[in-house]
């Protein structure tokens, strides 16, 4: 059994981190000038502990020390506890909030639709698998009577993630871009807000249209970068066959997904365009 006494510290340090994260005003960490170098976004893991681990090789942020690490969309797997004990997604949460306490500078966690569901309550399906019902048993499974305060805890850190970064050379990653239908009511306002309310979250709000959205049109993604003065997107969400995808002029989506989980690593600063961003993308291993 896991042992809630080591984890719990590191849960609620990492959630306090995120919130006061240099450069973050409201849910959006503003990258600045002079401390970053290039930026690392890492697609959806949902749990997958091997495809980490080259993560964190290929980051080596020991040896960039102007590098940023953005991962997303962490829980939710499909590695599984034994004798249906449920979704072992948990571990890599609370390791990236352990790293997170590490380098509290330069990782960033961004909110993605599976975290938001686990705060909201909405419960979501794979396979026939009610996905949060597996958590919520994995939890259990490795806490036993003091799971239910592991999950709070991880409900805090999930409350605290931010909803996008972005960089001096205007790129802005979030999980995705809002479905075009969603822009007439999206309130960018609260992209400078901490908290957010359960209409905001819930489908047709904004906070959901930032998580939820699959709208990767030309016309969408313009008006999209208008509203949040930007020039490019790096998100995540939506499969990819071949682990990345440029579904437009701005934008590139990095799946961290099985069978060919990706990452894309792109210089901060400088003039970009979206052929560099592209440059930047790999396959991390197509052996996970």
């Amino acid at each position: 059994m896991a042992d809630s006494s080591k984890v719990l510290p590191v849960l609620r340090r990492a959630s306090s981190l995120f919130r006061g994260t240099p450069g973050r005003k409201g849910g959006v960490v503003r990258l600045a000038d002079g401390c970053v170098h290039d930026v690392m976004v890492v697609g959806d893991l949902h749990g997958n502990l091997a495809a980490f681990r080259q993560v964190l090789e290929l980051a080596s942020l020991d040896r960039n020390p102007g590098r940023h690490l953005v991962l997303q969309e962490l829980i939710h797997g499909r590695w599984a506890y034994p004798e249906d004990g449920g979704d072992q997604s948990h571990r890599l949460a609370e390791l990236v909030s352990a790293l997170k306490c590490r380098y509290p500078d330069r990782v960033h966690w961004i909110l993605g639709n599976h975290e938001l569901s686990e705060l909201t309550g909405r419960p979501i399906m794979k396979d026939g698998e009610p996905l949060n019902a597996s958590f919520r048993r994995g939890l259990e499974t490795a806490y036993a009577n003091d799971s239910a305060a592991v999950i709070a805890a991880l409900h805090e850190v999930f409350r605290s993630l931010p909803l996008a970064v972005r960089t001096p050379n205007r790129v802005f990653i979030s999980h995705t871009i809002p479905d075009g239908f969603d822009l007439d009511r999206f309130d960018t306002s609260l992209l400078e807000e901490n908290v957010w309310s359960k209409e905001h979250a819930a489908r047709g709000g904004t906070i959901y249209a930032l998580t939820w959205g699959r709208d990767t049109s030309a016309e969408t993604v313009d008006r999209f970068a208008a509203m949040v003065d930007a020039d490019w997107f790096v998100t995540g969400h939506q499969a990819c066959d071949e682990g990345f995808y440029q579904p437009n002029h701005r934008q590139l989506i990095v799946d961290g997904t099985e069978p060919h989980p990706a990452y894309c690593l792109f210089p901060a600063t400088g003039e970009i365009h979206i052929e560099k961003i592209v440059e930047g993308a790999r396959v991390i291993s197509r052996s996970l």
